[in-house]
């Protein structure tokens, strides 16, 4: 058995807990905070107060994926020089640093700059676009993960 399958396992964890908070983020927290009139009836958020919300939440997850991007580099480039190398698993977590320091370190910098700006910049084309764009990142991150996670549970059976 090889002697570091805790880290393995730590790093396992950590990825599935990061595919976790991205699906919980993207499908089951921006859809309720986004629709509040479908759920309450006296007291209504609109949508800029709502982006203002998510937007901090995205803030705050900023930090995991941060750590993430930091951990996922560090340990594929350990694994890397002990000649576990793999394609997929390269890839995977070239995307996943990638599309994690875009998130965190463009998109919702950008995206709090526009909303501390007021409403009619989030009302911009340019925000639209920025918005789009982060929604994306967020989505390729998601695949990212999963495949690196499924790639590494797969090679961590063959070891």
């Amino acid at each position: 058995m090889k002697k570091n399958i805790y880290i393995d396992f730590i790093y396992l964890i950590i990825l599935a807990a990061s595919f976790g908070g991205v699906m919980v983020l993207g499908a089951l927290v921006a859809p309720v905070i986004f629709h509040t009139d479908r759920i309450v009836s006296e007291v209504l958020i609109d949508h800029y107060n709502a982006g203002i919300i998510m937007g901090e939440m995205f803030h705050r997850f900023s930090y995991w994926v941060y750590f993430l991007a930091t951990f996922v580099v560090l340990y594929e480039a350990i694994s890397y020089k002990s000649g576990f190398r793999d394609a997929i698993t390269l890839a995977s977590a070239v995307i996943v640093a990638g599309t994690s320091l875009m998130f965190s370190a463009v998109y919702s910098p950008r995206i709090l700059e526009m909303q501390a700006m007021g409403r009619e910049a989030t009302q911009s084309d340019t925000f639209e676009q920025i918005h789009i764009a982060s929604e994306i990142d967020f989505k390729v991150l998601a695949v990212a993960l999963i495949v690196l996670f499924v790639r590494r549970l797969m090679l961590l059976r063959t070891v």
